[in-house]
C-alpha cells in the first residue's frame, strides 16, 4: 500500500497497513513522508491510496488506486513506540564542512548549537522516578486524549533519558498539535504534542515538579565525529540552551531548539483547561518504573482514585442567618454530624457541627453565622484521596467538604470512607 507514494507496511494482516513518519515518498524523497501523510490525514484532506496485491481465492483484486480521507477508515491509531525524552544530547559540529542531521543543519567549525526538549516542561523530568506515568497514564495526544502503553524504545532512565510509548486514536487529533517534517537533506519526522498531568502525591513529588532548567543538565556532542560515541564538548543545562547562546572554547555560539518551548506551553495550558472543565479524567498508571527498572507489573487495583469518586458523606446545606433551633432541628432530621454553610450561589462560607451548636448554647448565640467554622480545611475535586487522608490526619478531623472550582460543594469525605477503600485494596 502506498499513500500519497509514501510505502505504508501491510506484513501484519490483510486489510491493515502501517505507516511510518520517517518513511519517504517514492515520488518527492526527503521533502515528503509519512509524518506529512499523517498530518494531511488529521486535516481532513484526502490522500491518494495505490494497493497492489497477489491475488487469493477470498482477495481476488491485484490492484487498487482511489481517494481516502480520515473518515473513511473505521479506526485510525497513532502509536508512538519513542516519544518524550525526559532530556536529549545538544548537537555542534567541529568539521570544517555543514553536516545535516537529526538534529537539523550544523555549521562548520562549532558555529550553531542545536537541542531538543521542553526543558522543565519536558514530563519525565518532573516525574523521574516514573511514580504517576507509567502503563495506563492518560494523557493529552496531539489534541486528543491518549494513553502511555509502555516504555519507550532507547528507555534509559539510569543516565535520565528516559522515553513513554504512547497510543492515542487519530481520529480524535488536532491539526495544530500533529506536524509533519522535513530535516534538509536527511529525512522526514512527526512533531506530535504532548501533555502529561502530573498530581502531586507528596512532598516528593512535589520537589520533583519544582524542578527548574538549571538542573535539567545535558552534553554538547561533537556530530562531526561520525561514531556512535561522539565526544563531548561541553556540559550545560537547559536554562543555558534556552538562553540563545551558550560559551565554547572561549567564543559565544547562538543556540536553537529543535522543539517549541511556546507550544509545550500552550498545551500545558489546554490540557489543564481540560481538568479544570471535568472533560479529562486523570488516572493513576497500573505499573511502576523506579529509576532504571523496566515497567513492572502491579495490581490493577492500584489505580488511585479522587475523592469524589469514594465519598459517600450525605451534603446537606444551612445559610448564615439560620437560627441554632434551626439547623439543630436539620440535623436532627437529615441524621448527619455537620452543616455546610452556603452564600446564595451555593459557594461554601463555613460548616455548623453539633459541637458549635453545643457551644452556641452556652454563650447564647442566636444564629449559625455567630458559631459556624469559617476556616474550612476542604478537599479539591480531582483531588487523590491519599492527599485527603494526610489532611484529616494533619488537622485531627473526621471529614472533609469536596469543592469544585466555584466552592460549591460536591459532597464530604470521611475517615470511615478512606478506612473502606484501604480495606478493599488489601492483598
Amino acid at each position: 500500500v502506498w499513500l500519497n507514494e509514501v510505502e505504508a507496511y501491510t506484513g501484519v494482516a490483510a486489510v491493515d497497513a502501517f505507516i511510518g513518519a520517517t518513511q519517504l515518498s517514492d515520488e518527492k524523497g526527503v521533502e515528503y513522508g509519512g509524518g506529512h501523510v499523517i498530518e494531511d490525514l488529521v486535516r481532513g484532506h484526502e490522500v491518494s491510496l495505490r494497493a497492489e496485491a497477489y491475488g487469493t481465492d477470498c482477495y481476488p483484486r491485484t490492484h487498487v488506486e482511489t481517494e481516502i480521507s480520515l473518515n473513511d477508515l473505521n479506526q485510525a491509531v497513532m502509536l508512538n513506540p519513542r516519544n518524550s525524552y525526559q532530556r536529549y544530547n545538544a548537537a555542534t559540529n567541529g568539521r570544517d564542512e555543514t553536516i545535516y542531521t537529526y538534529m537539523g543543519a550544523l555549521l562548520a567549525g562549532m558555529r550553531n548549537v542545536t537541542f531538543s526538549g521542553a526543558g522543565v516542561l519536558s514530563p519525565l523530568s518532573n516525574d523521574p522516578e516514573y511514580r504517576t506515568i507509567g502503563l495506563g497514564t492518560r494523557i493529552f495526544l496531539g489534541g486528543g486524549p491518549g494513553y502511555v502503553i509502555g516504555e519507550g524504545t532507547q528507555h534509559s532512565p539510569d543516565g535520565g533519558f528516559g522515553t513513554i510509548m504512547v497510543r492515542g486514536d487519530l481520529k480524535e487529533m488536532g491539526q495544530e498539535y500533529v506536524r509533519g517534517a522535513t530535516f534538509q537533506r536527511y529525512g522526514t519526522t512527526l512533531y506530535v504534542g504532548i501533555g502529561i498531568p502530573i498530581p502531586i502525591l507528596d512532598e516528593d513529588m512535589a520537589r520533583f515538579t519544582a524542578v527548574t532548567d538549571e538542573q535539567i543538565t545535558t552534553k554538547i556532542l561533537d556530530y562531526g565525529v561520525p561514531r556512535r560515541d561522539r565526544p563531548v564538548v561541553k556540559e550545560t543545562n537547559y536554562a543555558e540552551l534556552r538562553s540563545g547562546r551558550v560559551t565554547i572554547n572561549g567564543r559565544e555560539v547562538p543556540v536553537s531548539p529543535l522543539s517549541s518551548f511556546k507550544m509545550s506551553r500552550k498545551i500545558a495550558d489546554e490540557l489543564k483547561e481540560w481538568i479544570t472543565r471535568g472533560d479529562f479524567t486523570l488516572t493513576a498508571p497500573i505499573v511502576n518504573l523506579p529509576r532504571g527498572v523496566k515497567f513492572k507489573p502491579m495490581r490493577a487495583e492500584s489505580k488511585i482514585p479522587f475523592v469524589e469518586e469514594i465519598a459517600t458523606g450525605k451534603v446537606v446545606a444551612g445559610s448564615e442567618g439560620m437560627t441554632i433551633d434551626e439547623a439543630a432541628r436539620r440535623l436532627t432530621e437529615e441524621e448527619v454530624d455537620s452543616l455546610v454553610i452556603q452564600n446564595p450561589d451555593g459557594a461554601l462560607l463555613g460548616i455548623l457541627t453539633s459541637w458549635d451548636i453545643a457551644k452556641a448554647l452556652g454563650t447564647g448565640s442566636k444564629t449559625v453565622g455567630e458559631v459556624m467554622t469559617r476556616k474550612v480545611i476542604i478537599a479539591h475535586e480531582g483531588e487523590p484521596i491519599d492527599l485527603a487522608a494526610r489532611k484529616l490526619e494533619k488537622h485531627h478531623i473526621s471529614s472533609l467538604p469536596i469543592v469544585d472550582s466555584k466552592r460549591r460543594t460536591l459532597g464530604i469525605i470521611s475517615e470511615d470512607d478512606i478506612a473502606r477503600f484501604v480495606g478493599r485494596r488489601r492483598w
